[in-house]
């Protein structure tokens, strides 16, 4: 879930110690013995990139860097100590830096398997899926055991919406790989996204064996998620549809979010729930769940958000059903956190997940939100296919699109955020020359998960722009997405709020990755 904006405006990296113990006589031995030659260079190369290689694995970047910086001066003519170091630029996301070495390699080296998947690996990373997936059938076409390529064609996959093809392609980096951290973890998280919870638990079981032991954190943050992963396993089917096969229900516009009224298990009055295109499952707030008397299943330790301290517990929860309108859902799970309250007070959040099953609209115009499986919607749907707009769904759940600022050359990945009030740009974005006019003199107070943030920087965007859809004069704030980026697979440079959505009619094709908008003209708050 992203942040919200008020009415007033909304791995631990542990150096490796290497110590060596000699005995007396060794040192005497070493004292009085001539030296008869040098450390052999070609080996301490081979040395330095097998180091390195764990120090990658176990997410220790900086050492890593380190390590591969020496060998290229020990030996500047062997390209493989480069291409691995293009490959911990990209896992510390200095993308820039990242592409420019191993590109050099590749262009030279038009055989070289390896230099081919840390290239795609690096645009991947930027959002820049086509070259990726040019990138990577090159190196599979060069070297079929090339297990980077095979992991980085799975989360194409998954970004894409291709489930089955992420999991087959990801079981075969597996098995070229089967140590491999990100694979494991990858694994994972895709075998939840195909409800595939036994397992899920068993990808993260195997992430925890052949991760970093000292990222503490992280890794209680997994055994909770195992424990719940577990639990769903054995509840039976998840978000099961019963009720209509349609329907429409108006809804709230609340400081340019969506307020949905709905009922949660047999309790007769409804709740207040924020329509969240930002986050992939539902959430309920603590105090709402006391008062249902809806207990935890499981916690697990603590993620990091926007806001506050940057940090919240995990809580996981289980809602037996969620009736909207006619159509209900039965076993639904959310997450169970405290709320920082402003004037708009709400019970929850509706993630992507609890609607995913359906033909979604929201209608800015009318204030309706509609859900549909009836075949003749769908089909009328996908027969005006042609004025869609791609969606991707990114590692952590979000939907993502390309978007145009004016002063910005290239598209950039923004997050499509019903519930988020306001757009966000990146504090990266925030600092190009092209966007310093845009800067405002007025700050605002942000809301996000993990508590609030007082000051934060404007932007007076002149032109943003989604498909052929175009509005001007965008207020947008800047904020630091490293945690969302970090969670996210592929970059993202912003988040596309409701002062932009509220202008649409937007319907939501989730089994297709797909959006339409339709401009309509709300009535001024």
């Amino acid at each position: 879930m992203r942040p919200t904006v008020s009415s007033k405006i909304r791995p631990n990296r542990i150096p490796w110690l290497f110590g060596y113990l000699l005995s007396t006589a060794a040192i005497l031995l070493l004292i009085s013995a001539p030296v008869l030659s040098q450390d052999d260079p070609k080996e301490t190369y081979k040395k330095h990139l097998k180091n390195a290689a764990k120090l990658t694995r176990a997410g220790s970047f900086v050492e890593a860097e380190e390590l591969l910086r020496k060998a290229i001066e020990l030996d500047g003519f062997r390209s493989d100590a480069k291409v691995e170091l293009a490959y911990v630029l990209t896992k510390q996301r200095r993308l820039g830096d990242a592409f420019e070495l191993v590109y050099s390699v590749a262009e030279k080296e038009p055989k070289n398997a390896r230099a081919f998947a840390v290239l795609g690996a690096t645009m991947l990373a930027g959002g820049r899926f086509r070259e990726a997936r040019l990138s990577f059938f090159n190196a599979i076409k060069l070297d079929r055991r090339e297990h980077l390529a095979w992991a980085g064609y799975g989360m194409l996959d998954f970004y894409e919406n291709r489930i089955e093809d992420s999991l087959e392609n990801l079981r075969e980096s597996v098995f070229y790989a089967p140590e491999e951290p990100d694979y494991l973890f990858a694994l994972a998280q895709v075998s939840a996204r195909a409800e595939r919870y036994g397992e899920a638990a068993d990808a993260y079981r195997d992430f925890l064996n052949a991760s970093n032991k000292k990222d503490v954190d992280r890794r209680e943050r997994i055994r909770g998620l195992i424990n719940f992963l577990r639990f769903l396993g054995n509840a039976g089917s998840l978000y099961r549809v019963g009720g209509k096969e349609r329907t429409v229900v108006d809804f709230e516009l609340v400081g340019n979010r969506p307020i949905i009224k709905l009922r949660i298990n047999d309790h007769p009055r409804e709740l207040r729930f924020v329509l969240d295109t930002g986050s992939g499952i539902s959430v309920l707030s603590d105090a709402t769940a006391k008062r249902l008397k809806i207990k935890p299943v499981t916690k697990g330790g603590f993620a990091r958000g926007i806001g506050g301290d940057g940090k919240f517990e995990i809580v996981y929860g289980l809602l037996r059903e969620i009736s909207i309108g006619d159509v209900n859902l039965r076993q639904v799970p959310v997450y169970i956190r405290k709320f920082h309250s402003d004037a708009q007070e709400v019970d929850g959040y509706i993630g992507l997940a609890l609607i995913s099953k359906f033909l979604t609209t929201v209608d800015y115009g009318a204030k309706t939100f509609a859900l549909t499986r009836r075949s003749n919607d769908e089909k009328a749907f996908r027969e005006n296919i042609g004025a869609s707009l791609p969606l991707r769904l990114t590692s952590s759940g979000f939907l993502s699109g390309e978007v145009l600022l004016q002063g910005i050359d290239s598209p950039l990945n923004f997050i499509v955020d019903t519930g988020a009030s306001v757009s966000v740009i990146s504090d990266q974005v925030a600092r190009e020359d092209s966007m310093l006019p845009f800067a405002g003199e007025e700050t605002l107070r942000v809301i996000g998960s993990a508590g609030v943030t007082n000051d934060v920087r404007t932007f007076r965007l002149p032109k943003v722009t989604f498909g052929p859809h175009s509005e001007r004069d965008i207020t947008a704030i800047a904020l630091d997405l490293d945690l969302i980026n970090e969670a996210s697979g592929f970059e993202q440079a912003g988040i596309l709020g409701g002062n932009f959505l509220r202008n649409y009619r937007m319907t939501f094709d989730f089994k297709n990755s797909k959006v339409t908008f339709e401009s309509v003209k709300p009535e001024k708050q």
